[in-house]
């Protein structure tokens, strides 16, 4: 009974597992079998998808190689034009290879031919020669002597009129290549020719600031003389005080003084000391300015610093109204121009431009022409020689030695000289254009006249109903005499003397 009460267990033991296990191999089969389908159905679609892989391979294969065929076919093509090209080209070349040797042997043929003919002729002329020889008993040198003795006799007045002629032809050309130069330069400079007068005048605002400058008893006028070196010029006129010195320096020292004193309001000997010695200072700065501002414009930058201050000090020098400073600059400027198109030292011809004048700069505190004052300043600050040969001969008191002296005397006589420089000049100008327009318009037949070119030119417009062509021409004749009667001027004037008829219609 406990036998089988045991036994019982186990078998149910037994058979469960033997169930668990069959169970489990039942699953796992199950299990096995849905892998091994997906794994065929991924085969099968991973095969088709090769296959059309492989299709899509093959059309593209078979496309480059039939594009392939074609490009290859079209190379070919053009290689077969290019051949057939190169095969007639080397047929021309051939034909031309041809034709040139035979033109070759032709002209070898001429040559020699025309060899024989100047032998011949050779020949034929030395027994020519030999028999002019024999007839006329000369030489040949003799009979070309006597032939050209005969010929000068024959035309000597015609060659002397053709010298002439080209003489005068050179002299023309010099002188319009000069014009150019000169011309070029001037153009090509642009700085300002306004004249400047230094008019050393002070305004005041009131007329009683007369009495408190003389001050009491004439103290504070006294001082100021006295300290500045100025006289002060106090009159009738109103609202001014002038002051008069030859030296140009000291008259600005007081001018800049004077204003400040009238600012500050309180003018006495002491307040008169201290502005003049402000002045004095002010005006050393600004000749430094004025001087360092010359040379950096002239790109001249190697002058010793005492030069640089005396053209400074030429800013306040003036000669016929012209500053001297902006003077030396233009003729710098237009020497340097002048230089560079006349092959000469520009360099050379710039500096003596620029320090031609540097002795006015002291010559009212040294004897001596500014000329001589000038060499000496520029011997004892050891400028070159040749700088000195330049600058000495602008007012011919040494004779010219170099093309860069010439140059600078022409640049000095264009700066002095040219409309609107120098005060003195510029009213002869303008008084000169205004006669010659007043002569031509006295006549009744002249509409319009007009000075132009500096007044190297007179244009004149006449009424063409009043005058023919031919009294145009006799209008002009009697325009030039009353000119050259009545006034004095340099040089020519042109008078071109213009008879238009205009006629307007309108076409509607």
């Amino acid at each position: 009974m406990i036998t089988s009460n045991i036994f019982i267990p186990i078998v149910l033991l037994l058979l469960g597992v033997v169930l668990g296990y069959v169970i489990r191999h039942y699953l796992f089969t199950l299990r096995s079998d849905s892998v091994e389908a997906k794994l065929k159905l991924k085969i099968q679609e991973a095969k088709e998808e090769s296959k059309e892989i492989i299709l899509k391979a093959k059309e593209e294969a078979a496309k480059i190689v039939e594009e392939a065929r074609k490009e290859e076919k079209e190379k070919k093509d053009k290689l077969d034009q290019l051949e057939i090209r190169l095969i007639k080209r080397e047929e021309f070349l051939d034909h031309k290879h041809l034709e040139v040797d035979n033109e070759r042997q032709k002209l070898a043929e001429d040559i020699n031919k025309a060899k024989q003919i100047k032998e011949d002729l050779l020949k034929a002329k030395e027994l020519q020669e030999q028999k002019l020889q024999e007839i006329s008993n000369l030489t040949r040198e003799e009979a070309r002597n006597l032939l050209i003795k005969q010929i000068e006799d024959e035309h000597k007045n015609e060659l002397a009129a053709v010298m002439q002629k080209l003489e005068g032809e050179r002299q023309e050309t010099i002188r319009k290549k000069a014009e150019e130069i000169v011309s070029s330069a001037i153009q090509r400079f642009s700085h300002g020719n306004a004249s400047e007068i230094m008019i050393s005048t002070v305004s005041l605002p009131s007329e009683d600031m007369k009495g408190r400058i003389i001050g009491k008893e004439g103290r504070n006028i006294h001082h100021f003389e006295k300290v500045s070196g100025v006289e002060l010029i106090i009159d009738d006129s109103p609202d001014i005080i002038t002051l008069s010195s030859f030296n140009p320096i000291r008259r600005e020292i007081a001018r800049l003084a004077l204003e400040k004193l009238i600012q500050d309001g309180r003018i006495q000997p002491a307040k008169i000391e201290e502005k003049i010695a402000w002045a004095e200072q002010e005006i050393k700065n600004r000749i430094k300015k004025a001087g360092e501002d010359a040379v950096y414009e002239l790109g001249i930058l190697d002058l010793p610093q005492e030069l640089i201050l005396l053209l400074g000090r030429l800013n306040y020098r003036v000669s016929y109204g012209q500053n001297m400073l902006l003077h030396s600059i233009e003729v710098a400027t237009l020497a340097s121009m002048l230089a560079s198109e006349l092959g000469a030292n520009v360099e050379v011809a710039k500096k003596a431009g620029l320090l031609h004048d540097i002795g006015k700069a002291i010559d009212y505190e040294v004897e001596g022409s500014h000329v001589e004052i000038g060499i000496r300043i520029l011997q004892k600050y050891g400028i070159s020689e040749e700088i000195i040969k330049g600058m000495r001969a602008h007012h011919e008191d040494y004779p010219v030695e170099s093309l860069e002296a010439a140059i600078v005397n022409s640049a000095d006589a264009i700066s002095a000289s040219r409309p609107g420089a120098r005060k003195e000049t510029l009213e002869n100008y303008l008084r000169r254009l205004e006669n010659l327009e007043k002569i031509a318009l006295t006549y009744p037949e002249v509409e319009k006249a007009y000075a132009i070119q500096a007044g190297r030119e007179l244009r004149i417009f006449v009424f063409p109903d009043k005058v023919d062509d031919y009294n145009t021409m006799k209008l002009a004749k009697e325009i030039a005499k009353k000119i050259e009667d009545e006034i004095n001027y340099p040089g020519e004037i042109r008078i071109v003397v213009v008879r238009e008829t205009k006629v307007i219609e309108f076409a509607r």
